[in-house]
């Protein structure tokens, strides 16, 4: 609009989608890989030194000459954020840059879907080794149906199923993805409204936790890292919402995406007596759904294997 604002502080800090969710991942004691790409800047050497220094195991592809993807974002005053991104072609992991060993010897497999055809290999490769499959995606980028088609847990952003499907009911919208893709689970998070799922057989619901917001970024990523872990220690599948709403709702009490990052004590914590917002979801009266307490539903027995690679 022309005008002029005032900015308090800057600070350059590490993030990206899958790359949050997998440091998240190993702070909680998991052992992950990451596969991406990377420039040569000062941004790669960043990257390198926070992979290195909690351990994960980093396949890291380098782009000669190439700044890594950067990403400006404004944070006001109540911690909600506008992103400003900036990717290069030549950053883009594509099928032939993989290697099978990297994603069969897994646990779990977890992708976005900005480098589509690759996700779609890694998430085939996943699926011939009976690996489960976690997706977290917010566009519906060219070819996603493909890889939806490998997809086990599907958990999106709030308009991405009516962006997909063109149903702007989530009541609708969820089963109608599972149903057309076949996936276990798909869910969509809603912010302060907390996260609502559909297993093929009922809605589950779980209320987001009333925290001193000072950044939203990264809200999402460390949601499905503590959907992953909960999912990795068997848990119901109720509590796996509420661990993951908490864990998102911590990551907001500190600047960038990685800021706030919690043990597992202290999400728990949160989860036993932390206040909640309101409920804006009755899944009593959708369809077969009905949550209580006690809800002891739990996701498929995953196989137990050396590593947890997220790519």
């Amino acid at each position: 609009s022309g005008s002029k604002t005032e900015f308090t502080s800057a600070r350059v800090l590490p993030g990206g989608q899958v790359a949050t969710a997998i440091i998240a991942c190993q702070t909680w004691q998991l052992r992950t890989r990451y596969v991406g790409k990377i420039g040569d800047d000062l941004a790669a050497r960043i990257h390198r030194q926070e992979f290195e220094g909690l351990g994960v195991e980093a396949r890291l592809l380098v782009a000669p000459g190439c700044s890594s993807q950067q990403a400006f974002i404004l944070v006001d005053g109540e911690g909600e954020r506008t992103v400003l991104w900036k990717r290069a072609e030549q950053l883009a992991v594509s099928a032939r840059d993989l290697r099978r060993e990297w994603i069969v010897n897994a646990r779990l497999l977890h992708v976005d879907g900005y480098d589509t055809a690759a996700a779609v290999r890694a998430a085939r490769w996943a699926k011939q080794a009976a690996i489960p499959v976690v997706a977290d995606l917010d566009e519906p980028y060219r070819g996603v149906g493909e890889l939806l088609e490998s997809v086990d847990y599907l958990i999106v952003s709030r308009d991405f199923p009516e962006r997909l499907l063109g149903e702007p009911r989530l009541d609708k919208s969820l089963p109608l993805l599972k149903r057309r893709f076949r996936c276990r689970l798909t869910g969509a998070t809603l912010g302060t409204e907390g996260v609502l799922a559909w297993d093929g057989e009922r809605f589950h619901y779980a209320r987001a936790y009333q925290v001193a917001v000072i950044d939203t970024t990264g809200a999402g990523d460390i949601f499905h890292a503590a959907f992953i872990y909960g999912l990795l220690q068997d848990w119901p599948l109720q509590r796996q919402l509420e661990f993951a709403c908490a864990a998102a709702g911590l990551n907001c009490t500190a600047p960038g995406a990685r800021g706030g990052i919690r043990s597992v004590k202290e999400i728990a914590n949160l989860v036993e007596a932390g206040s909640r917002y309101p409920a804006a979801w009755e899944v009593s009266g959708l369809g077969a759904a009905h949550r209580t307490p006690a809800d002891k539903s739990r996701s498929p027995k995953l196989p137990r294997r050396p590593k947890l690679p997220i790519a």
